[in-house]
C-alpha cells in the first residue's frame, strides 16, 4: 500500500511536507514563479475552529508562512469534488480569520494563498494554473485585497516547464523517478528507511482513528438533536468506551 503513494495522496503528502521547509519551498517558489522566497513556518494538518458555535471546522493539508508573513494553505484533492470552488473560497476565508489581533488595523492583514494542487484538470482548460483574483468589474482592474486562489494542473505534464515537473514528481510513486531532490529525499526516507515506514504506518493509524472519532462525534450530535438529550446521555446511549469519551467530551 505504501508503495503506491504518491504526493497526490493527501495522507503521503502531509508527511513528506510537515515541519519541510526546503521541500515546501520549492513548491511555492514554482507556483509562484519565484526563487526568493523563504519559509518559516510549516505545519500539517493544521485545523482551523469555527468561531461560530457549531460551525464548520476543515483541517488544513498544508499551512506556511513566509518571511513576509504571507499565509500559505497548499491542498491536494484527487477528486474533483473536494477542489469545489467554494471550499476555496471557504479555506481563504478561515486563513483570513487568524490575521489580525484585537484593534489591529485592516490594511495590516497579510496576503494570503490558497493553493489546490488537483489530480484532474479542474478548470478543464489544459493550462498547468489558474490563478483567480478579485477584479473591479466595471474597470478590468485588479481589486488588491491580498487574497489569491490558484489550482494546479495535476495532469499537467511538460518536462520543459518547472511545473510540469512538478506536477510529474507529485505524480511519481517512486523517488528514483522524481526531478527535484527537495521532493526526493523525504519521499525516500518515507518509502525506503524502516523508520521512514513505521513513522508513515503510525501517522495513518492516527489519521484512521481521528476520523473515526470525528464520525462518532457527528452521530453523537445527530442523537442530541434529535432526542433533545444530553451528551453524556447520548454517549451512554451508544455505548461509547471511556477512553472515546474522555477525548469526545472535549469537543463539545
Amino acid at each position: 500500500m505504501l508503495a503506491g503513494f504518491r504526493l497526490l495522496d493527501d495522507d503521503f503528502m502531509t508527511m513528506v511536507f510537515d515541519r519541510n521547509i526546503e521541500a515546501t519551498e520549492l513548491v511555492l517558489n514554482i507556483i509562484l514563479g519565484r526563487t526568493d522566497l523563504k519559509v518559516l513556518e510549516v505545519i500539517a494538518q493544521r485545523e482551523y475552529k469555527s468561531p461560530v458555535t457549531g460551525g464548520r471546522t476543515i483541517e488544513l493539508d498544508i499551512y506556511a508562512q513566509d518571511a513576509e508573513g504571507k499565509i500559505y494553505n497548499i491542498e491536494v484533492q484527487r477528486a474533483d469534488a473536494g477542489a469545489d470552488v467554494h471550499r476555496a473560497r471557504f479555506h481563504s476565508s478561515m486563513l483570513d480569520t487568524r490575521m489580525l489581533e484585537a484593534k489591529q488595523k485592516f490594511k495590516e492583514i497579510h496576503d494570503s494563498y490558497v493553493i489546490f494542487i488537483t489530480e484532474n484538470d479542474f478548470m478543464g482548460q489544459g493550462l498547468p494554473m489558474y490563478h483567480i483574483e478579485r477584479i473591479v468589474r466595471e474597470t478590468g482592474a485588479l481589486f488588491n485585497d491580498g487574497s489569491h486562489i490558484i489550482y494546479v494542473n495535476g495532469s499537467y505534464k511538460n518536462d520543459d516547464d518547472p511545473v510540469g515537473r512538478l506536477m510529474h514528481d507529485f505524480r511519481c510513486t517512486s523517488a528514483i523517478d522524481m526531478f527535484y531532490e527537495a521532493l526526493q529525499k523525504p519521499v525516500r526516507h518515507f518509502k525506503e528507511t524502516e523508520g521512514g515506514r513505521s513513522q508513515m504506518c503510525k501517522a495513518m493509524e492516527e489519521r484512521l482513528d481521528r476520523e473515526r472519532i470525528e464520525v462518532l462525534f457527528e452521530a453523537i450530535q445527530s442523537l442530541m438533536e434529535n432526542m433533545k438529550i444530553s451528551a453524556e446521555q447520548a454517549m451512554e446511549a451508544m455505548n461509547v468506551s471511556a477512553e472515546d469519551k474522555a477525548i469526545l467530551i472535549k469537543k463539545f
